[in-house]
């Protein structure tokens, strides 16, 4: 790492992470490259180096940062109210993720290689954050549903965080597959980031506590 302030050194990283996330708004996980990201920054690719060992540490760091961003969302509804109904906190809860579009983006990719692919500093500093949503989830549903046990719960979370990796492609979907699922006949229906998530959240409660 080079000599400089702490805040030096994280304003620099986030302009390498603000790089990587422009491009991605038009090119594919695979396209991009750190000679890429580093055309979007003041930095060149072995500049790059001194922050991120390789793009898959660049796009972890991306990831952290959208999901210290929903913690936050999060954080609102938690202690923005005193109490809410079932069909309440699964519209909040939807209309966080509705605004995420691009935290989806990124957990509906491989994380494996994403993973593997970074130093364990960043690896825990990722976790921290991942850890960190369950967290402020889990308050959220001790503060509104106090009936519901330890046990209830984790099957919450444990369904919960599960789905989120897949509701981008199911509810992004390009004029392409568009056009194939319907020469398919596959009878899809299109639903938003919302409807999706609010239906999922509202039923897994239902369960829960009747």
């Amino acid at each position: 790492m080079p000599k400089g302030s702490e805040a030096l050194t994280n304003a620099r990283k986030e302009e390498i992470i603000n790089a990587c996330a422009a491009l991605y708004e038009t090119m594919s996980f695979k396209d991009i490259t750190l000679k890429e990201i580093g055309r979007q920054t003041s930095f060149t690719r072995t500049s790059i180096y001194n922050y991120f060992q390789t793009k898959e540490e660049i796009f972890l760091a991306l990831l952290q940062r959208e999901y210290e961003a929903w913690i936050k969302d999060l954080e609102v509804i938690l202690h923005g109210h005193e109490r809410l109904s079932v069909e309440e906190f699964s519209g909040e809860l939807a209309h966080t993720l509705e605004r995420r579009k691009l935290l989806l983006k990124l957990m509906s990719m491989n994380h494996y290689d994403m993973e593997t692919n970074s130093r364990m500093e960043n690896l825990v500093a990722f976790k921290v954050a991942y850890g960190n949503s369950m967290r402020v989830v889990t308050y959220c549903l001790e503060k509104f549903f106090p009936q519901m046990t330890i046990v209830e719960i984790q099957g919450f979370l444990y369904a919960f965080f599960p789905f989120l990796f897949g509701i981008y492609p199911y509810t992004v979907v390009t004029d392409k597959q568009r056009e194939a699922l319907e020469q398919a006949h596959a009878n899809y229906v299109f639903l938003s980031i919302y409807e999706i998530t609010k239906s999922l959240v509202s039923k897994l409660l239902q369960n829960c506590i009747g």
